[in-house]
């Protein structure tokens, strides 16, 4: 589990079939194999690193690539990473899974950021709920038709790559899990 918010601007380094190279550094502090590492808010699993020259290896499957934005990265884009909450954290955020629902692309540029996306995902976006839009936490100002509406602040904007993102960019996205579970336990009652 995440919490969405970004610890780190890392670079993509490469990526070589598979293998996906991050250039980092804080998220290396206590980094083992197998960990876990949000990039754009997809979490990967760490396959090797150098904490000394700052970078981390994770094997990313076709599937991961062709349901989120991933698999448009290239070498030089900047990535939005952060590692597990621990139990003993503070939540700054909301809780986050690292399981991308779906990827929307910006009609507007922060910070009044606009994001259209499927309606598949909508169903789940809610005035003043959460969502987390390339791995940060942000709260909906207003769902529409085909798209929702989020504020950024200009610190959120300046350590994060939605300050660099402008419209026709595609971002990661995922709804607030509670909101996943409801509309299960709910389909349920009927079975």
């Amino acid at each position: 589990m995440f919490t969405g918010i970004v610890e780190e601007l890392g670079t993509v380094a490469s990526r070589e079939g598979p293998r996906l190279r991050i250039e980092a550094r804080t998220v290396l502090d206590d980094v083992t194999l197998g960990a876990s590492i949000a990039v754009n808010g997809c979490c990967l699993t760490v396959v090797g690193w150098d904490a000394d020259a700052g970078w981390w290896d994770a094997d990313v499957v076709e599937e991961t690539y062709a349901r989120t934005a991933l698999g448009r990265l290239r070498t030089g884009d900047r990535v939005n990473l952060e590692r597990p909450v621990r139990l003993s954290d503070r939540l700054g955020g909301h809780l986050v899974q690292g399981h991308v629902d779906g990827v929307g692309e910006i009609v507007t540029a922060a910070p009044d950021l606009r994001v259209r996306t499927d309606r598949h995902l909508l169903r789940y976006v809610v005035e003043k709920g959460s969502i987390t839009i390339d791995g940060i936490s942000l709260t909906v100002v207003e769902p529409e038709a085909d798209r929702f509406s989020v504020a950024v602040i200009p610190h959120t904007m300046e350590v994060t790559t939605l300050g660099r993102k402008g419209p026709g960019d595609v971002v990661n996205l995922e709804a607030d899990v509670t909101a996943k579970y409801v509309e299960r336990l709910l389909a349920w009652k009927d079975v």
